[in-house]
């Protein structure tokens, strides 16, 4: 009879302390140069950040608000890498149709959606009233 699965058995989860953040660190870096390069949305979302943060740091608005605006729009690049990693996991097991695939592969792409809605509501809703006082 083979043993259960033990978390210290996993190759993988050797490190400890510093080693692991830095491992850690170097792969989450590699995830985001992989995004970059493979996923069009990603480029596209990034450039929204890179567009529309110098303008939400020179808003006349608060902090608080400055900082939310420019959260929103990392909170649509956190969704986007994790609806891309369903993809390739999806993808890793098959590029056959199936119903199940499809249905995971969609969840991802309206959870993307609803954090877009979610940053342009929050950017409408801080930047309306600076346009209407002008």
């Amino acid at each position: 009879m083979t043993k259960p699965y033990h978390i210290d058995q996993n190759p993988h989860k050797g490190n400890r302390g510093l080693a692991r953040a830095w491992y850690a660190a170097k792969n989450s870096w590699c995830g985001m140069v992989y995004a970059f390069k493979e996923e069009s949305a990603f480029r596209q979302e990034l450039t929204l950040l890179a567009l529309l943060t110098p303008i939400a740091l020179f808003l006349p608005i608060s902090l608080f608000e400055k900082v939310t605006l420019i959260a929103s729009l990392i909170m649509v690049l956190v969704v986007e890498l994790l609806n891309s990693s369903v993809e390739a996991a999806i993808d890793r097991i098959s590029f056959d149709h199936h119903d199940l695939s499809k249905r995971a592969k969609d969840f991802g792409s309206a959870a993307v959606m609803l954090t877009l809605l979610i940053a342009a509501l929050l950017w409408a809703t801080i930047c309306i009233p600076l346009v209407i006082k002008l």
